[in-house]
């Protein structure tokens, strides 16, 4: 049996961080199980987190007015991206599961993990038009998130200040890593490590070994598939898929929610 491969893009500066005991349990479980496993460690590689024409060596095709996307397609089908660039493009490429850790700045990932993403997953090699969501390029990849928090959990729900982290998670879960096809997981959540005891970091540590045994087996989480929706008339939901779900509760996802109430944990657990 081929040993499965793992990449870790890692955004954290202290090696003394919760984020790094939890890229360092990954990194130890999955290789105890036969993983192959790589790490970005994007701060100590001091990655470049923005998306100029410098990632691009040589002349560019319109440089009066620069097109990022369409100009890194264009290199990347040349093989004129730069080096950090293509490096990243190798390792994903390898890749079965991809695994992103990092602690949530202002609702998101922190910046250099952002500029690994608008750089690396760069048009025609991580999407076309063609070839976006459940019919993407990464459709045989897995991908996750597992990421620390400031906030308690209580802050993150359907009641609470900083609002359901559910609809905080559908851009990077939908709007980037299944826009590229990648079966997502359930994300890993920390809930906010820096205010309690050590005794129940080390629980969380504990958690993420024990869920990490089956990982790689996990079904991800449900997405309304792009062939529910008409191409020709501005990607509208077909009218036939609308009516099938006309008399539920639910809408269909977080973002597909046909103006009726969200189903619960749609981007926090697989099933639902």
């Amino acid at each position: 049996m081929v040993s499965k491969k793992v990449l870790i893009v890692y955004a954290h500066q202290s090696s003394g961080s919760f984020n790094s005991a939890a890229k360092d349990a990954a990194v130890e479980v999955l290789t105890a199980k036969g993983c192959a496993v790589e790490v970005s460690d994007l701060y100590a590689m001091t990655f470049k987190a923005t998306a100029t024409a410098e990632d691009i060596t040589g002349k560019v095709k319109n440089a009066d007015h620069f097109c990022y996307g369409e100009e890194t397609k264009l290199a990347w089908e040349a093989g004129k991206l730069t080096a950090d660039i293509s490096e990243e493009q190798r390792k994903l490429t390898e890749a079965d599961l991809v695994i992103f850790q990092f602690p949530m700045y202002w609702f998101t990932v922190p910046a250099i993990m952002k500029g690994w993403m608008d750089r690396v997953l760069t048009l025609g090699f991580a999407f076309t038009h063609e070839k976006r969501y459940s019919q993407g390029i990464f459709k045989d990849k897995k991908a996750m998130l597992s990421f620390t928090t400031g906030s308690q959990e209580s802050m993150f729900s359907a009641n609470g200040i900083n609002g359901d982290m559910n609809v905080t998670l559908w851009p990077l879960q939908n709007g980037i890593l299944h826009y590229c096809g990648f079966q997502v997981l359930a994300p890993q959540i920390f809930w906010a490590p820096s205010h309690v005891p050590s005794e129940a970091r080390g629980t969380m540590l504990e958690g993420w070994r024990t869920r990490m045994q089956g990982l790689l087996g996990e079904n991800p989480l449900a997405f309304t598939p792009l062939d529910c929706f008409d191409g020709e008339k501005g990607y509208q939901l077909k009218p036939e898929v609308h009516e099938k779900h006309a008399a539920k509760e639910f809408g269909l996802t977080v973002g597909i929610h046909l103006g009726k109430a969200l189903p619960p944990n749609n981007q926090m657990k697989a099933g639902v």
